[in-house]
């Protein structure tokens, strides 16, 4: 498949937030992705339904959205309505994650689930089957700008087998420190999707940097 490249959204100036969003529109970026926290499943607070409102409005490409927040069932109604096309939650948070899935796809999302950096891939065992994706933490969740944690390769190569192994459909996505120097090895690891915040929007020109990355992955 074509490889995806997600600008991460928090990392952006909220200051220009417009801009920012039009410049992924006209970019090689392939979705937004827009990570929800709520200060108590991980320790920082992110934006909420009227931002995620805000950017849809201006927004021409996927809106893959990531909560980082407990009983995410709560709001699997009001993400759809504020313009969710891919909700992901965490394995961590749900106490039935079946149902949750299930939950997603009755609103017409696609359904990810997302695992932190401690967490083994085998846990997904009963539940791959039923994902379009999962999204692999290589940071742990919070804060952006952290060191990219190594294990990432080797739980990207064995999420890949169980997919391989269960006939899933689930595409791999990679979200935190992701950058032009391990890329590559991500994708060759059997990696999707990927996410990449502070390295695109702290960059000298972003637009160039999603080019450079999307060039790496699905050389034209």
């Amino acid at each position: 498949m074509n490889k995806l490249i997600a600008p991460s959204i928090l990392a952006a100036d909220f200051g220009n937030l417009q801009r920012d969003v039009e410049m992924v529109n006209n970019s090689k970026a392939d979705w937004f992705h827009i990570d929800v926290m709520d200060g108590v499943f991980v320790p920082n607070i992110s934006f909420g339904m009227p931002v995620i409102n805000a950017i849809k409005k201006h927004a021409t490409k996927t809106m893959d959205v990531h909560l980082m927040i407990v009983n995410p069932d709560r709001y699997i109604t009001d993400f759809k309505k504020v313009g969710a096309d891919i909700l992901t939650v965490h394995y961590e948070a749900c106490s039935h994650l079946h149902r949750t899935v299930q939950a997603i796809k009755a609103e017409g999302m696609k359904a990810g689930v997302s695992l932190n950096p401690h967490t083994p891939i085998a846990v997904l065992e009963d539940i791959i089957i039923d994902l379009d994706l999962v999204l692999i933490m290589s940071v742990n969740p919070g804060f952006g700008g952290q060191s990219f944690i190594e294990n990432t390769y080797k739980k990207v190569e064995q999420l890949k087998h169980l997919i391989e192994y269960t006939g899933s459909k689930a595409i791999i996505e990679v979200d935190g420190g992701v950058t032009d120097q391990n890329i590559e090895q991500l994708s060759e690891a059997g990696a999707d999707a990927f996410v990449a915040g502070s390295f695109v929007f702290k960059s000298e020109n972003p637009t160039k940097t999603i080019e450079n990355l999307k060039n790496l992955v699905s050389p034209e």
